[in-house]
C-alpha cells in the first residue's frame, strides 16, 4: 500500500494572508511561500508528526469554532519562548512535563492557537 510521505503544506483562511505569513516568518522563522518556483520553500527537519482528528466539542483548541490548530516542534521551549515574549507575544508553558516532552501555547494575530512542543531527545 502507498502511504503519504509527510505533510507538504498547511493552508487556512485569513482575514490578512500576507500580514500573517510576515507574522509567522518574523516570531517562528517560517517562510513565506516563495513567489517563484525557482525559489524554495520553508523546510522542516524530519521528526515526529501526529495527525489526530479530534472530536468537535473539544475544548483543546480554545474557541468552539476553532476547526484546526499547529503544533510546531521546537528545540528549546524556553529560548523559544523567551523570544516570543521579548516581542510582546503572551506565551503559556505547560507546568507539566510529559513523557513525548513539554508543551506551550500561544495564538496568532488571528487567534489561532499555535503549540510548541520541545519532544524528549528520544523522540
Amino acid at each position: 500500500m502507498q502511504k503519504v510521505a509527510g505533510i507538504g503544506g498547511l493552508f487556512f483562511r485569513s482575514d490578512d494572508p500576507d500580514g500573517l505569513a510576515a507574522w509567522y516568518q518574523t516570531h517562528l522563522g517560517i517562510d513565506t511561500v516563495p513567489s517563484s518556483y525557482d525559489d524554495t520553500c520553508w523546510q522542516q527537519r524530519a521528526g515526529s508528526t501526529v495527525f489526530a482528528p479530534f472530536k468537535r466539542d473539544t475544548d483543546y483548541f480554545g474557541r468552539s469554532e476553532q476547526m484546526w490548530m499547529v503544533n510546531f516542534r521546537v528545540d528549546d521551549l524556553d529560548a523559544m519562548t523567551e523570544q516570543l515574549r521579548a516581542a510582546g507575544i503572551a506565551v503559556t508553558i505547560d507546568p507539566q512535563t510529559y513523557p513525548n516532552g513539554r508543551f506551550a501555547r500561544l495564538y496568532d494575530p488571528e487567534g489561532n492557537p499555535i503549540e510548541l512542543w520541545q519532544p524528549n531527545p528520544a523522540e
